[in-house]
């Protein structure tokens, strides 16, 4: 008797323990800690972003989003920063742009909170840019099992002529599981123009771009991504390069479906690896949640592409032009 009362005892608090972990998780905010309920089951089956995309080691997906102020006091919003958490687990790297806090610890919580479901994702951020009224810093956030980063090759592109609100930064990754010498390395380039005057800065970019290029990496494989303020039909000069490849044509991106903001750029003679697959992920309907629940996580939505983990989408075509990450 006393060794099934023992056995039920230890059933019912097994249980108890996978319904907790279903639907709640425990979370660090300004007060302590505390439990927060999940928007959706951990375990639901058709969860895309249970498991990274590059899951079956054959792809990546790389996003981008404006994370719209994203500060001490969005953390503090239980609801907001689970359902971000969840958008950047779905990626194996995505651009964050609109960071503005006058503290450094904004990120490394955010990570901090991202990691509680069994994930390992890190960091680079660049300093803060724009105007003494309005500084707002970059970041990309990835997945250390999907992809690496050359920590020594982040920088922020040089504007002396003062010609960009918020100058793009630049970071350098190889993915994970390949050969060195057969995986995809790729620059991106996190961008966001000025939305008040964006086709000024739009036709600048394409100077950016080809900087990139030029930045002594001697990498073919140059992303822009982020939030241009324009539809891939209004570019300006930028929109005018000869052989540059829009993700996201004629679709909205804000979260209230009015208007087309953001992208991920790309020549297409460059970048094989790119299969095909992209858009823009609308996490409001996909979450069931209501538009004043979505915009306090942001009023942009995730852009996204996925691309090969090969070289040039093909196992065995050798990167000469790679170089050690230091």
């Amino acid at each position: 008797m006393g060794n099934s009362r023992f056995w039920l005892i230890l059933a019912l608090l097994a249980g108890g323990g996978w319904l907790f972990h279903q639907n709640y998780q425990i979370a660090r905010f300004e007060g302590g800690l505390q439990i927060i309920r999940r928007t959706v089951p951990a375990d639901t089956a058709n969860d895309a972003h249970r498991v990274p995309a590059s899951a079956s080691r054959q792809t990546i997906r790389i996003a981008s989003l404006n994370a719209h102020v994203l500060g001490r006091s969005k953390l503090e919003k239980s609801q907001a920063i689970n359902v971000l958490c969840r958008l950047i687990r779905r990626y194996d790297i995505i651009a964050i742009q609109d960071i503005r806090a006058r503290t450094d610890d904004v990120i490394p919580r955010l990570i901090e909170m991202v990691n509680l479901d069994n994930r390992e994702f890190d960091y680079v951020i660049g300093p803060r840019v724009g105007r003494a009224s309005d500084l707002q810093q970059f970041a990309f956030l990835f997945d250390r099992n999907t992809v690496e980063v050359d920590r020594h090759q982040l920088y922020v592109v040089n504007d002396p002529d003062d010609l960009l609100q918020y100058e793009p930064l630049v970071a350098w990754f190889r993915v994970r599981g390949p050969p060195s010498d057969e995986a995809f390395t790729f620059s991106l380039v996190n961008t966001r123009v000025d939305p008040s005057r964006p086709l000024p800065e739009l036709n600048k970019l394409d100077d950016v771009y080809r900087a990139v290029l030029r930045d002594g990496r001697q990498e073919d494989d140059v992303l822009l991504l982020g939030d241009f303020g324009a539809d891939d039909k209004n570019l300006g000069e930028l929109g005018s390069m000869a052989d540059l490849y829009a993700v996201i044509s004629q679709i909205p991106s804000n979260t209230e479906r009015t208007q087309q903001l953001d992208n991920v750029l790309f020549e297409h003679r460059s970048t094989r690896e790119f299969t095909g697959q992209g858009g823009c992920f609308d996490f409001l309907r996909e979450y069931n949640l209501s538009m004043q629940e979505a915009l306090e996580v942001s009023t942009h939505l995730p852009v996204w592409a996925e691309f090969s983990i090969y070289e040039g989408g093909t196992p065995g075509k050798v990167a000469g032009k790679n170089r050690p990450l230091r």
